[in-house]
Protein backbone atom coordinates (compact mmCIF):
# COMPACT_ATOMS: atom_id res chain seq x y z
CA UNK A 1 0.00 0.00 0.00
CA UNK A 2 1.49 3.36 -1.21
CA UNK A 3 2.43 5.73 1.86
CA UNK A 4 0.52 9.42 1.98
CA UNK A 5 3.85 11.15 1.18
CA UNK A 6 3.67 8.43 -2.32
CA UNK A 7 0.54 8.87 -3.44
CA UNK A 8 1.12 13.15 -3.12
CA UNK A 9 3.87 12.72 -5.21
CA UNK A 10 2.50 10.12 -8.11
CA UNK A 11 -0.20 12.48 -8.00
CA UNK A 12 2.20 16.02 -8.26
CA UNK A 13 4.30 14.63 -10.85
CA UNK A 14 1.31 13.96 -13.05
CA UNK A 15 -0.38 17.24 -12.62
CA UNK A 16 3.13 18.70 -13.64
CA UNK A 17 3.48 16.55 -16.61
CA UNK A 18 -0.15 18.29 -17.60
CA UNK A 19 0.77 22.16 -16.82
CA UNK A 20 2.99 24.15 -17.94
CA UNK A 21 2.96 27.11 -15.21
CA UNK A 22 4.25 26.91 -11.50
CA UNK A 23 1.17 28.26 -9.36
CA UNK A 24 2.42 29.69 -5.96
CA UNK A 25 -1.26 30.70 -5.21
CA UNK A 26 -4.12 27.95 -4.27
CA UNK A 27 -7.89 29.09 -4.12
CA UNK A 28 -10.57 26.99 -2.87
CA UNK A 29 -13.72 27.99 -4.25
CA UNK A 30 -16.52 27.18 -2.23
CA UNK A 31 -20.49 27.08 -2.51
CA UNK A 32 -21.59 29.01 -5.41
CA UNK A 33 -18.18 30.95 -5.76
CA UNK A 34 -16.68 29.57 -8.97
CA UNK A 35 -17.06 32.41 -10.33
CA UNK A 36 -13.59 33.21 -10.33
CA UNK A 37 -12.95 30.60 -12.90
CA UNK A 38 -14.11 33.33 -15.67
CA UNK A 39 -11.16 35.42 -14.91
CA UNK A 40 -8.67 32.88 -15.46
CA UNK A 41 -6.01 33.46 -18.22
CA UNK A 42 -4.78 30.90 -19.85
CA UNK A 43 -7.00 27.88 -18.39
CA UNK A 44 -5.33 24.99 -18.09
CA UNK A 45 -8.44 22.37 -16.69
CA UNK A 46 -8.11 18.96 -15.27
CA UNK A 47 -11.24 16.92 -13.79
CA UNK A 48 -10.76 15.55 -10.68
CA UNK A 49 -11.96 12.22 -12.43
CA UNK A 50 -8.71 12.12 -14.48
CA UNK A 51 -5.99 12.57 -11.31
CA UNK A 52 -4.32 9.82 -9.59
CA UNK A 53 -5.37 9.46 -5.89
CA UNK A 54 -8.21 11.98 -6.21
CA UNK A 55 -11.67 11.71 -4.93
CA UNK A 56 -14.81 13.48 -7.07
CA UNK A 57 -16.90 16.04 -5.03
CA UNK A 58 -20.74 14.93 -5.12
CA UNK A 59 -21.65 18.06 -4.09
CA UNK A 60 -24.66 20.46 -5.54
CA UNK A 61 -22.42 23.78 -6.34
CA UNK A 62 -19.01 22.21 -6.33
CA UNK A 63 -17.75 21.33 -9.83
CA UNK A 64 -15.10 18.70 -10.14
CA UNK A 65 -11.49 20.06 -11.50
CA UNK A 66 -8.76 21.91 -11.07
CA UNK A 67 -7.73 24.50 -12.77
CA UNK A 68 -4.54 26.01 -13.40
CA UNK A 69 -3.68 29.69 -14.98
CA UNK A 70 -3.10 33.07 -14.13
CA UNK A 71 -4.65 36.00 -12.38
CA UNK A 72 -2.62 38.76 -13.26
CA UNK A 73 0.86 37.80 -13.52
CA UNK A 74 0.20 35.35 -10.62
CA UNK A 75 0.60 31.79 -11.28
CA UNK A 76 -2.66 30.18 -9.58
CA UNK A 77 -4.61 26.81 -9.37
CA UNK A 78 -8.11 26.95 -8.25
CA UNK A 79 -9.92 24.10 -6.80
CA UNK A 80 -13.36 24.10 -8.03
CA UNK A 81 -15.30 21.52 -5.66
CA UNK A 82 -14.16 20.86 -2.81
CA UNK A 83 -14.47 17.44 -0.67
CA UNK A 84 -16.59 17.18 3.01
CA UNK A 85 -16.06 15.02 5.75
CA UNK A 86 -19.85 14.46 5.75
CA UNK A 87 -19.88 13.01 2.71
CA UNK A 88 -17.83 10.07 4.12
CA UNK A 89 -14.26 10.95 3.18
CA UNK A 90 -11.79 10.64 5.51
CA UNK A 91 -9.72 13.46 6.57
CA UNK A 92 -6.90 12.25 4.55
CA UNK A 93 -8.99 12.66 1.45
CA UNK A 94 -10.62 15.88 2.25
CA UNK A 95 -6.82 17.84 2.63
CA UNK A 96 -5.33 15.35 -0.13
CA UNK A 97 -5.12 18.66 -2.69
CA UNK A 98 -3.77 20.58 -0.27
CA UNK A 99 -0.84 18.33 0.42
CA UNK A 100 -0.76 18.25 -3.75
CA UNK A 101 -0.89 22.41 -4.10
CA UNK A 102 2.01 22.02 -1.80
CA UNK A 103 4.02 19.91 -3.45
CA UNK A 104 3.70 21.58 -6.97
CA UNK A 105 4.74 24.55 -5.24
CA UNK A 106 1.70 26.77 -3.58
CA UNK A 107 3.26 28.43 -0.78
CA UNK A 108 -0.14 30.58 -0.12
CA UNK A 109 -3.38 29.00 0.61
CA UNK A 110 -7.19 31.48 -0.65
CA UNK A 111 -9.87 29.32 0.76
CA UNK A 112 -13.44 30.60 0.42
CA UNK A 113 -16.90 29.23 2.16
CA UNK A 114 -20.53 29.80 2.78
CA UNK A 115 -20.92 29.99 6.45
CA UNK A 116 -24.10 30.46 8.80
CA UNK A 117 -23.52 33.99 10.56
CA UNK A 118 -24.23 33.93 14.76
CA UNK A 119 -22.79 37.86 14.99
CA UNK A 120 -25.66 39.98 15.02
CA UNK A 121 -24.38 42.53 13.28
CA UNK A 122 -24.61 40.34 10.18
CA UNK A 123 -26.48 40.13 7.56
CA UNK A 124 -27.25 37.65 5.01
CA UNK A 125 -24.61 38.37 1.78
CA UNK A 126 -22.02 39.60 4.40
CA UNK A 127 -18.70 39.12 3.82
CA UNK A 128 -16.48 37.52 6.65
CA UNK A 129 -12.63 37.47 6.68
CA UNK A 130 -11.97 34.83 9.06
CA UNK A 131 -9.00 35.82 11.60
CA UNK A 132 -9.08 32.65 13.58
CA UNK A 133 -11.21 29.73 13.74
CA UNK A 134 -12.40 26.95 16.31
CA UNK A 135 -12.03 22.97 15.03
CA UNK A 136 -15.36 20.88 16.52
CA UNK A 137 -14.68 17.95 13.73
CA UNK A 138 -15.09 14.80 15.41
CA UNK A 139 -11.80 13.55 13.49
CA UNK A 140 -8.85 15.71 13.46
CA UNK A 141 -6.87 15.24 9.70
CA UNK A 142 -3.00 15.15 11.45
CA UNK A 143 -4.40 12.28 13.67
CA UNK A 144 -2.07 9.33 13.00
CA UNK A 145 1.68 8.71 12.04
CA UNK A 146 3.58 12.07 11.37
CA UNK A 147 5.28 12.29 8.19
CA UNK A 148 7.90 14.73 8.59
CA UNK A 149 8.36 15.92 5.20
CA UNK A 150 4.77 16.76 5.61
CA UNK A 151 5.15 18.41 8.30
CA UNK A 152 6.44 18.84 12.13
CA UNK A 153 4.27 16.94 14.63
CA UNK A 154 2.85 19.35 16.54
CA UNK A 155 2.68 22.61 14.31
CA UNK A 156 2.15 26.17 15.91
CA UNK A 157 -1.56 27.79 15.53
CA UNK A 158 -0.92 30.78 17.24
CA UNK A 159 -1.59 32.36 13.31
CA UNK A 160 -3.30 30.27 11.19
CA UNK A 161 -5.15 33.00 9.10
CA UNK A 162 -1.97 35.23 7.98
CA UNK A 163 -2.01 38.94 9.56
CA UNK A 164 -0.53 40.63 6.63
CA UNK A 165 -2.96 38.98 3.98
CA UNK A 166 -5.61 40.39 6.38
CA UNK A 167 -4.51 43.57 6.41
CA UNK A 168 -3.94 43.54 2.40
CA UNK A 169 -7.52 42.26 1.79
CA UNK A 170 -9.20 44.58 4.25
CA UNK A 171 -7.48 47.57 2.37
CA UNK A 172 -8.74 46.27 -0.92
CA UNK A 173 -12.34 45.88 0.17
CA UNK A 174 -11.81 49.55 0.99
CA UNK A 175 -10.33 50.97 -1.98
CA UNK A 176 -13.24 48.72 -3.85
CA UNK A 177 -16.17 50.27 -1.70
CA UNK A 178 -16.92 46.61 -0.16
CA UNK A 179 -17.79 46.83 3.73
CA UNK A 180 -16.21 43.37 4.90
CA UNK A 181 -16.20 41.58 8.67
CA UNK A 182 -13.79 39.84 10.42
CA UNK A 183 -14.59 37.58 12.86
CA UNK A 184 -13.86 33.56 13.65
CA UNK A 185 -15.51 30.87 12.23
CA UNK A 186 -16.15 27.74 13.48
CA UNK A 187 -15.90 24.07 11.16
CA UNK A 188 -18.31 21.74 12.28
CA UNK A 189 -19.18 17.68 10.65
CA UNK A 190 -22.84 18.87 8.90
CA UNK A 191 -24.19 17.71 7.26
CA UNK A 192 -27.61 19.16 9.25
CA UNK A 193 -27.19 23.35 9.73
CA UNK A 194 -27.56 23.90 13.15
CA UNK A 195 -30.19 24.17 15.43
CA UNK A 196 -31.15 27.23 17.43
CA UNK A 197 -29.16 26.24 20.64
CA UNK A 198 -26.44 25.12 18.58
CA UNK A 199 -26.25 28.40 16.87
CA UNK A 200 -26.47 29.96 20.19
CA UNK A 201 -23.70 27.73 22.06
CA UNK A 202 -21.20 28.45 18.96
CA UNK A 203 -21.74 32.34 19.80
CA UNK A 204 -21.16 31.91 23.24
CA UNK A 205 -18.32 29.89 22.82
CA UNK A 206 -16.56 32.59 20.65
CA UNK A 207 -17.79 31.59 17.24
CA UNK A 208 -19.27 34.22 14.68
CA UNK A 209 -19.99 32.05 11.73
CA UNK A 210 -20.37 28.24 11.21
CA UNK A 211 -19.69 25.81 8.18
CA UNK A 212 -18.97 22.34 7.56
CA UNK A 213 -15.23 22.96 5.12
CA UNK A 214 -12.29 24.81 5.63
CA UNK A 215 -11.06 24.43 9.28
CA UNK A 216 -9.14 20.84 8.01
CA UNK A 217 -7.92 22.53 4.72
CA UNK A 218 -6.14 25.30 6.80
CA UNK A 219 -4.70 22.98 9.44
CA UNK A 220 -3.14 21.07 7.02
CA UNK A 221 -1.82 24.20 4.74
CA UNK A 222 -0.62 25.52 7.94
CA UNK A 223 1.22 21.56 8.40
CA UNK A 224 2.83 22.50 5.58
CA UNK A 225 3.97 26.02 6.17
CA UNK A 226 1.72 27.55 3.76
CA UNK A 227 0.05 31.21 4.28
CA UNK A 228 -3.66 31.16 4.52
CA UNK A 229 -6.52 33.62 3.84
CA UNK A 230 -9.83 32.82 4.30
CA UNK A 231 -13.15 34.35 3.84
CA UNK A 232 -16.87 33.14 4.19
CA UNK A 233 -19.66 34.81 2.90
CA UNK A 234 -22.87 35.31 4.97
CA UNK A 235 -25.35 33.02 3.78
CA UNK A 236 -28.08 33.00 6.65
CA UNK A 237 -28.56 34.51 10.28
CA UNK A 238 -29.02 31.54 12.86
CA UNK A 239 -29.24 33.96 15.77
CA UNK A 240 -33.19 35.01 15.72
CA UNK A 241 -35.87 35.09 18.18
CA UNK A 242 -37.97 33.25 15.29
CA UNK A 243 -36.29 29.36 14.08
CA UNK A 244 -35.48 30.22 10.67
CA UNK A 245 -35.81 26.60 8.32
CA UNK A 246 -32.78 26.87 5.74
CA UNK A 247 -32.32 24.99 2.93
CA UNK A 248 -28.96 24.12 0.66
CA UNK A 249 -30.82 25.82 -2.25
CA UNK A 250 -30.92 29.15 0.07
CA UNK A 251 -27.57 28.82 0.80
CA UNK A 252 -26.23 28.71 -3.25
CA UNK A 253 -28.63 31.77 -3.70
CA UNK A 254 -27.34 33.69 -1.76
CA UNK A 255 -23.13 32.82 -2.28
CA UNK A 256 -24.01 33.49 -5.73
CA UNK A 257 -25.50 37.02 -5.24
CA UNK A 258 -22.24 37.99 -2.82
CA UNK A 259 -19.85 36.02 -5.18
CA UNK A 260 -18.86 38.62 -7.59
CA UNK A 261 -17.69 41.26 -4.13
CA UNK A 262 -15.58 37.93 -3.05
CA UNK A 263 -14.44 37.33 -5.92
CA UNK A 264 -13.09 41.34 -6.77
CA UNK A 265 -11.37 41.42 -3.63
CA UNK A 266 -9.70 37.44 -3.86
CA UNK A 267 -8.31 38.69 -7.57
CA UNK A 268 -6.69 41.90 -6.45
CA UNK A 269 -5.11 40.00 -3.34
CA UNK A 270 -3.72 37.30 -5.50
CA UNK A 271 -2.67 39.71 -7.89
CA UNK A 272 0.12 41.09 -4.93
CA UNK A 273 1.36 37.38 -4.50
Amino acid sequence: MKSLFEKIEETAAFINSRITNKPVAGIVLGSGLGGLTDIIEGATVIPYSEIPNFPVSTVKGHGGELVFGKIGTTDVVLMSGRFHYYEGYSMEMVTFPIRVMKAIGVDTLVVSNAAGGMNKSFVIGDLMIINDHINLFPEHPLRGANDERLGTRFPDMSQPYDISLIDKATGIAAELGVDVKTGVYVGLQGPTFETPAEYRWLHVIGGDAVGMSTVPEVIVARHGGMRVFAMSVITDIGISDVPVTITHEEVLEAANAAAPKMAAIVAALVKTF
